[in-house]
């Protein structure tokens, strides 16, 4: 399906019953990233996967910057009146959704963001010159937001009033000490550093996210 929202059509899908979730994709990625994960969210939610802008069936727009991909969210939100979604973010889908949720306060009910940065520099050494590296040769705009944006101020993350879960890999290519300092900021937050995982090893074409979003959700609302 496509939501026609001017120049901008983006492509999207729904299945399952239940609470309302959004899944986010990274950068350079599409929302088959999550097939493996759809069979069990399903039964426990109403999911929604988007390509976000520039991303799979979406329109390859001329600019993209984080900001842009939170007002997109956003507006998918209300255009199909979605009433308070858990919102799930990897890497780019996670800064996304903080950004979303610091623009326009809760909008969500609750979010999980996995691999999210607040910065380029908190982004590994190694990473960030094999990135650069790789503009160099493509002059790509999603390598280049990478390695220009986000700039998400502690004050921004404090204003976060709604739970939030911030997982990252044990061998994350996001320095630990900004995952840390994402939980720490957030005043209802929770951290998770998962053993053993890379960045995007328990995410990408696997059902241990869904795993983990299925418990963290019940356990919220136990609370």
């Amino acid at each position: 399906m496509f939501l026609d929202m001017g120049p901008l059509k983006l492509h999207y899908e729904i299945s399952g019953e239940g609470k309302p979730l959004i899944l986010l994709h990274g950068n350079g990625e599409d929302m088959t990233i999550f097939d493996e994960a759809i069979p069990l969210l399903e039964k426990h939610f109403m999911v929604y996967r988007i390509d976000t802008r520039c991303h799979g069936e979406s329109t390859k727009m001329k600019e993209i910057h984080y900001s842009l991909l939170a007002e997109d969210l956003y507006a998918f939100i209300k255009l199909l009146k979605i009433e308070k979604p858990v919102i799930f973010g990897f890497s780019d889908g996670g800064i996304t959704a903080l950004i979303m949720e610091i623009k326009h306060p809760g909008t969500a009910s609750h979010l999980i963001v996995s691999g999210a940065n607040t910065k380029p520099s908190a982004l590994k050494l190694w990473f960030r010159i094999s990135a650069w590296n790789a503009y160099q040769r493509t002059r790509d705009k999603l390598i280049n937001l990478m390695l220009s944006e986000p700039h998400i101020r502690k004050s921004e993350l404090e204003s976060i009033k709604i739970p939030v879960l911030v997982t990252a890999g044990e061998k994350d290519l996001v320095k630990r000490s900004n995952t840390e300092f994402i939980a720490a900021s957030i005043p209802d937050s929770k951290l998770m550093i998962i053993p053993s995982e890379h960045h995007e090893s328990y995410i990408v074409h696997s059902d241990k996210i869904a795993r983990i979003i299925i418990e963290e959700t019940n356990e919220r609302e136990r609370v």
